[in-house]
């Protein structure tokens, strides 16, 4: 008997793609919001709260640690880009990027709070709505790592 997939359900993109991706979209979004405000503030989090969710349902099962560690990463990783250019943009003009990256992280404290913690919600949601259903199993020698009926 088939039914319907759910948003649960149709994750499927490598953690490779989706650690890409995830890069791409919070660099982005603190390039746009540094043109657009001269800093990294509130439009920053506002793209990354809903990157985290929509990274946790992007990701096939097999990878699901590589997106559940993944959020406080990339906010590491896109502030220290930054702060290597421009360390006065996370922080106090006279900052190290070290000081830099830390303020920045003090900031956007919230943001990565709450986008973490969606982030893992949604990971155990998935994980218990695939594991739970006793007619599909999810095979590791899939070629694409689809779910199957």
């Amino acid at each position: 008997m088939s039914h319907a997939r759910t948003v649960w359900e149709e994750g499927r993109e490598p953690g490779r793609q989706v650690v890409a991706l995830g890069a791409a979209v919070a660099l982005t979004a603190a390039a746009v919001d540094l043109v657009a405000t001269g800093g990294v503030g509130l439009l920053f989090d506002l793209v990354f709260v809903p990157l985290c969710v929509w990274l946790a349902l992007d990701v096939r099962l097999d990878d699901f640690f590589t997106v559940g560690v993944l959020p406080p990463l990339l906010m590491v990783g896109a502030f220290v880009t930054l702060g290597v250019g421009r360390p006065g943009i996370l922080g106090d003009p006279g900052d190290g990027v070290v000081q830099a990256v830390i303020s920045g992280l003090s900031h956007h404290s919230e943001a990565l709070l709450l986008g973490y913690l969606l982030c893992l919600v949604v990971l155990m949601v998935r994980h218990r709505t695939l594991t739970a259903r006793g007619d599909r199993k999810v095979t590791r020698n899939d070629p694409d790592r689809r779910l199957r009926a």
